[in-house]
Formats: structure tokens, sequence, C-alpha cells
């Protein structure tokens, strides 16, 4: 236990050193004009949404997703951890404001950022500084937004965990928390009252493959193998690297499943157990189940935090998705790559270089809120955006988002629609609630940010998601958007 300890030790102090880091149309009007050329009542309705300003805030009530889940796969809800739909609502001290929300995503995505750079390492982050489960939002960590609950140990034990694209191991805090753990809603899972827990050997193959799931070597206590884990924002999680059994519905229940069980667990993860990694990685829940489900799996994201989405695993890709095949741009081990190929806004397609796009490459990625854009595509949609959105007062910056807008005297607002093709030919107009990102009536801004250097990579973030049902497709090689799919 002592030199357990001393690991434990080890790893904290290494992790707490490094740098955590809309021109009102009058709804009469039987036309309007786009690009400075007149278009039917029809046509502008095609290209612009009619929004009422309330909508863009949630409401204290929860309404369920009407929405139907298609048969053959194995289904969990998915709520927003802060939403009225959430048993982690109440707790309010967890609750971030906008700022804080935008900033932990900005340190999501320098570690995102670090590790398709192969910058990975402990030392260079410093250099650096930089089944269908219901799924809820989990805004405050910066490894993800999105919970959904599943069942650990015999007899299982139900745990809230955040799901996440762009993670692969799986973990959860574990008693007897040698050095710490931090407050959770759930129980901590006690490996000592399951029958069907064992450790991993230092020895294992599989422990050695800790360092590309995690980014990190492993080590060693007592034979055991130990994981240590960390996220952009500070948070860790370092311990005890284990099998266990996992339940994901009455049905699908997993034996000797690897996972890791935390002794030394800190940052900001608010009330929720721990983490369930839906990466590419080999110790990934998706791969590790691969043999039923084979790799694929669907989300529908709550569109506010009032409602509920869905992730399912297996079945057949939806008939009704449009395709993209994943990228042929090396994103690493764990992340799912796409080729953008273009934007539009209101029903015209940016004047952007395709070079723009290609330069770094870009991921699809469940726990960023805001979508990434190369400099010269966000430049191009923000000038588009902001000349069709001339006649709504400006407001001031939100932190990363620069195109806010005052919209306190207005009840309904008309905004253009932005779209993205993809290659392979999938298109897909982002819903009114993924376009904007509301911090209050006087505060509502474009839900975008551009890029520091054309080399950071591009990340369709959570936000923009928002309505569609998204298809990962790993057997097939593709990812797939279902737009309406999801209510």
């Amino acid at each position: 236990m002592a030199s357990l300890s001393r690991l434990l030790f080890f790893f904290h102090a290494l992790f707490v050193s490094m740098f955590f880091l809309v021109s009102l149309e009058n709804t009469t009007t039987v036309s309007a004009s786009i690009d400075g050329r007149k278009v039917t009542d029809a046509e502008s309705t095609n290209h612009h949404h009619t929004i009422k300003v309330s909508s863009l805030f949630p409401t204290s009530v929860c309404n369920p997703s009407t929405t139907k889940v298609s048969k053959g796969g194995s289904t969990l809800k998915v709520l927003h951890k802060h939403g009225p739909c959430s048993k982690l609502h109440n707790n309010k001290e967890n609750t971030p404001n906008h700022s804080e929300i935008l900033k932990q995503d900005e340190a999501r995505v320098y570690k995102i950022r670090s590790r398709i750079a192969k910058k990975s390492s402990l030392n260079e982050l410093e250099q650096t500084k930089a089944a269908n489960l219901p799924a809820k939002s989990g805004s405050s960590l910066g490894s993800g937004n999105y919970l959904v609950t599943v069942g650990l140990g015999t007899p299982a034990k139900q745990l809230s965990l955040i799901f996440d694209t762009g993670s692969d191991l799986t973990w959860t805090q574990c008693e007897p928390c040698v050095r710490s753990c931090y407050q959770q809603q759930d129980p901590t899972f006690d490996p000592s009252e399951s029958t069907t827990y064992s450790n991993v050997s230092c020895s294992s193959s599989t422990c050695t493959s800790l360092s590309s799931a995690t980014g990190n070597s492993p080590g060693c206590s007592a034979s055991t193998c130990v994981y240590g884990i960390q996220y952009g924002d500070s948070s860790f999680s370092v311990g005890f690297f284990g099998k266990e059994r996992i339940t994901l519905t009455s049905t699908d229940v997993f034996d000797d499943f690897y996972f890791g069980c935390g002794q030394n667990n800190n940052g900001l993860f608010g009330s929720t157990a721990g983490l369930l990694g839906l990466g590419r990685n080999k110790l990934s829940l998706v791969s590790q189940t691969a043999q039923k489900y084979n790799k694929i799996f669907s989300y529908c994201l709550p569109s506010t935090r009032s409602s509920t989405g869905h992730l399912t695993f297996g079945g057949s890709p939806s008939s009704s998705a449009k395709y993209t095949p994943f990228s042929t741009i090396s994103m690493g081990a764990s992340f799912y790559g796409i080729d953008f190929t273009a934007i539009s806004v209101g029903g015209r397609n940016l004047s952007i270089s395709s070079s723009v796009f290609s330069t770094a490459g870009a991921i699809i990625d469940s726990g960023t809120v805001i979508t990434r854009l190369p400099p010269a595509a966000y430049s191009a949609l923000r000038t588009a955006f902001r000349q069709k959105m001339k006649k709504y007062p400006m407001a001031k910056a939100l932190s990363i988002l620069d195109t806010c807008y005052d919209l306190s005297n207005y009840t309904t607002i008309s905004v253009p629609k932005i779209g993205f093709s993809f290659k392979g030919g999938a298109q897909v107009k982002i819903d009114a609630t993924g376009t904007l990102y509301a911090s209050s009536p006087s505060q509502v801004c474009l839900a975008f940010a551009g890029n520091t250097n054309d080399t950071d990579v591009a990340i369709f973030g959570n936000t923009q998601q928002k309505t569609i049902e998204v298809v990962y497709d790993g057997a097939g090689g593709r990812l797939g958007f279902a737009p309406g799919r999801c209510k």
C-alpha cells in the first residue's frame, strides 16, 4: 500500500504541475433579400431559421424526448448534467457559468491538439502550456459533456458516467480511495463487494496498451498495473487497472471489461462517477464490445438542458443518414477524423480554398462544446453571418465567441442557416439550436470559433450536433448524419 501511495503522489505531483488548463424580419413579409437579390417566402424559409428568442433558453421542467429509437440496438438514455432531467441537477455549486464552460472547452481543445500532435507526455504538455443509454450533459467537465448510466460489478452498481468519443479508457472512482476521491452523487464503487472484479498484472500486454489509451506509461504497485490519465482542465484520475463485468442493458452484459479503478481523482468532474470511453483505441468500450456491436453506435444529444437524448450500441447503420468516410489524415488511435469540404451561409457556399480544410484536418468530438474552424474558414463564416444579421444590434464578446447580439428587445428573429459539406457528398444543415449560443437575451452569440493557427485541427463540436442523429459505423469506416432524427 505504501508503494501505491508513493506512486499516486508521484502522478499527482506531475499532474498539478501542468498548465490547465440577426436582422429582424417581419413575419408577414412575402419576400426577403439574400445576397442582394429578392427571393420568395419559401426560399427565405429554406435558408433562414425563424426563432423565438425565448426558445434559446432551457425551461425548469424536464421534457423527455419523444424520438423513436431505431430497432436492433441497445439503448441508454442521455441527459444534460445540469438540466432538470438529471439527478445531479440540485448540486448548484458544481454548475459552471457560461464563461467557465467556454474556458473549460478551450482547455479541452488544447489537450486534443496536443494529443493529435503526439505531444501527450506530461513533460511536453508542461512545455507547451497548453446499448441505448440516456445521455446527460456534463458541461463542467473538460473531458466530456453528456452522461449515461451503466452497471458495473456483480451485483451491478449503477454509475453515472460522462460518455466521450475523444477518450478511450473507461474509469470510475473506487474505494478505498488511497489518496483522494471527489464527491459524487452515486455511491463510490467498491471492488471488494463485487464477485467479478480482478486486477490486471503489470506483466500483462494489456497493461502496456495503456500508453496509447491514456498518453501516459503505466505504473506498477505490488504487481498490479496502475494507470494515470489527465485532461485539458488539469482534472486527473490515477488508480488500479482492472477487469470487471459491465452491464449496459438488461440483456447486454460483458465480462472481463478493462477499466480504471480510480484511487486518486481530482478536478472538474462535478458529481459524476467517472467516464465512459468511446474512442477508437482497443481499450475503448467500442472496441471491447466489437464482437457484439461491430463498432457501431449512434447518439442523439439533448437539444436543450431540459430534454433527453439517447446513446445506442449496435443494430444496422441508419439508412436515412448521409455518410462521409473517416478521414485518411492521421488523427492518432483515438479520434474520429472527418473531412470538411465546404461551408454555406444562407444557402450560399462560402469562398474557401479546399487547402484551408486539408492543412490540419478535422475530427468530430462529443465532448467539445463549440465547433473550431481554420482561421480563414471562420473569418469567411463570421463575415457572411454578420452581413445577414446586420439589422440586429451587436453585443460584447463572450469568451471565445466574438460575434454576439443584443436581442433583449426582440421576440422573434430570423437567422441564416449554416450548412457543412463533407467528403463523399454528405451535407448537413445546422439546426437553430446549434447556430446560436445564448448567455442571456442581451448576449446571444454565433456558436463557432476560429483556431489560432492553420495547423490546429478543426473540431465539429456537440453544440452543432444537436437534433442530428450521429452514426459511427466503425466497421464500415464512415460517419453518418441523420438531420431531424432527434427531438
